[in-house]
């Protein structure tokens, strides 16, 4: 049970897992029952996980669905959500064009309240994986963001954002500066997630002494494609709070400063910091 204080500030978060398909109008139905069932338990901030709007047959079909950024179905669906439920949406990822090659982002955009984008995050580290029969190479069809780490402040607490293989990279959430969540959006491999999944996001959050909230593709989808899912929402201290293995759900809890300046006092890692 936590308890309450006062002066502890606290905000209700989820993680929606899902398990995207081809079809662009019913990724968004699914979507949209998933955020209001994330809203309805009170929820402040909800994510989407990594390409909850299409997960097709090849990374070129995302082409086909890539927008200019601030228009386009997909973003007016994430806008047209967080006005109606009142909520801080991170929009997962999504295609957005490139005004310089023909390859596009893939983007984690973040909606408040209002329904008005407060932040855009465009993937860093593109996926590459290959073992026998089975091989990804993102860098085919996505253009790598800016080399710029994204922290956006909702409602006095300091969010970063990260996408699925960012995750591999710990000294980009050391260029955030002290966090309090990470928000990383995902669609982890069955084999990689497997092997890695808990173990990173667990690495992630005891060295920010940060919450760590990762929605997760999780299942077989209809391309043949199979994600680990584990969604979770995990606490500074590395303690998973919530986890989901498969199939399509939402994991919930509570993030609060309290907890944070508690782990951050009891061991001061932070301070200790030599390189920076």
């Amino acid at each position: 049970m936590i308890m309450s204080y006062p002066d502890n500030k606290r905000i209700n978060v989820a993680a929606i897992q899902m398990v995207s398909g081809p079809e662009l109008s019913e990724n968004l139905k699914v979507a949209a029952h998933w955020i209001a069932q994330a809203a309805f338990s009170k929820s402040k901030i909800i994510s989407l996980p990594e390409y909850f709007c299409f997960l097709g047959n090849t990374d070129a079909q995302k082409q086909v669905l890539s927008e200019p950024f601030g228009d386009g179905p997909i973003q007016h669906f994430l806008s047209t959500q967080a006005a109606l439920h009142g909520i801080y949406l991170v929009g997962g990822t999504l295609a957005l064009r490139s005004t310089e090659t023909s390859r596009f982002f893939n983007s984690t955009l973040v909606y408040g309240p209002n329904g008005e984008c407060i932040a855009r995050y465009d993937k860093i580290h593109l996926f590459s994986f290959q073992r026998g029969a089975e091989q990804y190479d993102e860098a085919q069809t996505i253009q790598a963001g800016p080399l710029a780490p994204t922290v956006v402040d909702i409602e006095g607490f300091k969010v970063g954002l990260g996408i699925c293989y960012d995750l591999r990279f710990p000294e980009l959430f050391r260029a955030m500066g002290p966090i309090d969540l990470l928000v990383l959006p995902a669609a982890f491999t069955y084999t990689t997630g497997q092997a890695h999944w808990e173990l990173l996001l667990r690495a992630r959050a005891v060295e920010n002494q940060c919450y760590v909230l990762a929605p997760a593709q999780g299942g077989t989808h209809q391309n043949g494609r199979r994600t680990w899912g584990h969604t979770q929402l995990i606490d500074p201290w590395g303690v998973v709070i919530n986890d989901l293995d498969t199939g399509e759900g939402v994991v919930s809890g509570i993030i609060e400063k309290k907890r944070l300046d508690e782990v951050r006092s009891d061991l001061p890692a932070l301070v200790h910091r030599r390189f920076v």
